[in-house]
């Protein structure tokens, strides 16, 4: 007998889902699979292909599972028999994955969506217009040990860590964090847009249990005191998903909100034989067999196959998960330009249309750089992509090169033109804030890449200071980190400036934060959400045909 069909429809989300009741639920979407078994912990080397516990296909490439046992904390697999090959595959919606066995060999932990005990019940996003955005990398951002040292030489920052800067952030007047990447990525060191497992937050950036997590879960608790919540107890910030959810929950309080990157171009570098590369295990040899993706490439990686209405339908339960579950306020969105290149135009109206119906007042940012910029912010009814705003590089270049102009000596001259030009709105945008600015970013500064403002100002001194009013730059050491072990790419992640906007402006701001231990720095978001296996009626997810428009 096949593992009993209680509490599962149509209806029932994808992944291991607890019921109220009592078990939990387990749906995956393999199409050309045989057979699905599930393997439920421990793992000890038993019978696989175990009849007791097939998941049954519903005839449209579903396949589902009841087991009355499995609960909050269950390690699982699947156990997925095709015509290429069989093995373990990672379920792609897990909310978490086990630290023992290691990556890639994890198994998938089994979580309710609604285990972690949220206080941001008042929080108000910000004005679009008004948003001070932070970018910065959780991992080298900040770690300290009980003495206040500098502990990255030790272990990468994590969300907790994060945490423990929020009352300096705060008072610097940030309203808006963006962490680079905080999903699981193969690698030791990446600046994250290499993650393979869509639904889990990146282990390094979480604590196991031991001095650290104690020593930071008083700081959680002191900061809720402070806003008159009550403490967390031990437990809730035992896993992994918490922390990341406390993380938003603390800035929410603070009055800050937490905007995810998200990468839905490609996914990888590396994908391992249990990721979703040939999820249902179909002959290997041409990547357009291989489910989530094409033969196309991108970043060292693999391009989403948006034509297939189940592969968008998987991106877009990615981004609900995170607004719903864990309360994020919005995404930027990385290379949406790569999106359109490969046929993702009709994937973009349909994710815009459906995180807008989700939560209403979330701002969503693409990552654009094809020559008009506005149609990715028109509506998706003009046969735009529906985004709220886009990144711009017209400040950041025209700063970048003023400064440049500059540093050639007294008699250099400079032209601010473009400098005046960067602040006001781009033409054929309807509101500045629409064109988010900035002076640096992850693509620019990071080590070997471009050199920081301050070193364009006077090459000779890395921490010189500009001040081109009313935006105050200033730039911090960090030399240590240059073997710090969780450095991007195997190498430390430069320098990250700070940048004050002192009065709101016109338009949104992306600041930077500086890589040191007890100085300015950046905080970071991560939500997730609760899962819509469907979307809502307007958003239609036709034949993933690429929807024309003018050029």
């Amino acid at each position: 007998m096949p593992l009993s069909q209680a509490n599962i429809d149509d209806k029932t989300p994808l992944g291991a889902n607890p019921v109220s009741g009592g078990g939990t639920t387990f749906r995956t979407w393999a199409p050309s699979a045989t057979a699905v078994y599930l393997k439920v912990g421990p793992f000890n080397g038993a019978t696989v292909e175990d009849e007791a516990f097939r998941l049954v296909n519903n005839g449209r490439g579903v396949w589902s599972g009841f087991v009355p046992g499995a609960t909050d904390g269950t390690e699982y697999k699947f156990y997925i028999v095709g015509t290429g090959s069989k093995g373990y595959k990672r379920d792609p919606y897990a909310r978490e994955l086990s630290l023992s066995p290691p990556f890639p060999k994890s198994n998938c932990v089994v979580r309710r969506p609604d285990g972690y005990p949220w206080h941001d019940q008042d929080f108000q996003m910000p004005a679009f217009r008004d948003l001070v955005v932070y970018q910065f990398h959780i991992g080298v951002y900040y770690a300290a040990d009980s003495s206040g040292n500098d502990a990255r030489r030790k272990r990468p920052g994590t969300f907790l860590d994060v945490v423990d800067r929020l009352e300096y952030l705060a008072d610097l007047g940030v309203n808006a964090i963006e962490p680079l990447p905080v999903i699981e990525f193969p690698t030791t060191t990446s600046r994250g847009y290499n993650y393979t497992d869509y639904f889990s937050p990146e282990m390094d950036y979480t604590l196991p249990p031991g001095p650290d997590l104690v020593r930071l879960t008083g700081v959680v608790n002191r900061l809720l005191n402070a806003k008159g919540k009550a403490p967390l107890k031990d437990e809730a910030l035992a896993t992994q998903v918490n922390q990341m959810k406390a993380m938003v929950d603390l800035f929410h309080l603070y009055g800050i909100a937490v905007l995810f990157d998200v990468v839905y171009n490609h996914a990888g570098g590396t994908l391992d034989d249990e990721s979703l590369y040939y999820y249902d295990r179909q002959p290997p040899g041409d990547d357009n067999r291989s489910l989530y993706f094409t033969t196309e490439g991108w970043a060292g990686g693999k391009v989403f196959a948006y034509w297939n209405q189940d592969v968008r339908q998987f991106l877009i339960d990615n981004a609900n998960d995170f607004l719903r579950e864990c309360h994020c306020d919005g995404f930027r969105y990385d290379e949406v330009t790569v999106i359109d290149r490969f046929g993702g135009w009709n994937f973009c109206q349909n994710l815009t249309d459906t995180v807008h119906f989700v939560k209403d007042k979330s701002i969503h940012v693409a990552e654009y750089w094809n020559p008009d910029q506005t149609w990715v912010l028109k509506p998706t009814g003009d046969n735009g992509a529906g985004f709220d705003a886009v990144w711009s590089d017209r400040l950041r270049g025209a700063v970048r090169g003023a400064v440049a102009q500059a540093s050639a000596g007294s008699r250099a001259a400079i032209s601010f033109d473009a400098v005046r030009d960067g602040i006001y709105p781009p033409p054929g945008f309807s509101a500045a804030w629409k064109s988010v600015v900035h002076l640096e970013n992850h693509d620019i500064v990071f080590d070997g890449n471009g050199p920081r403002v301050a070193r364009l100002a006077d090459g000779s001194n890395s921490r010189s200071v500009v001040r081109p009013e009313p935006l105050a730059c200033g730039n911090g050491p960090a030399d240590d980190l240059a073997r710090h072990p969780h450095a991007v790419h195997g190498r430390r992640v430069p320098r990250r400036q700070v940048l004050e906007r002192q009065q709101p402006g016109p338009a949104p701001l992306l600041g930077r934060a500086e890589n040191r231990q007890g100085d300015a720095r950046l905080p970071a978001i991560l939500p997730r959400t609760d899962r819509l296996t469907q979307p809502p009626a307007r958003v239609a997810l036709g034949g993933g045909e690429r929807v024309s428009r003018p050029q």
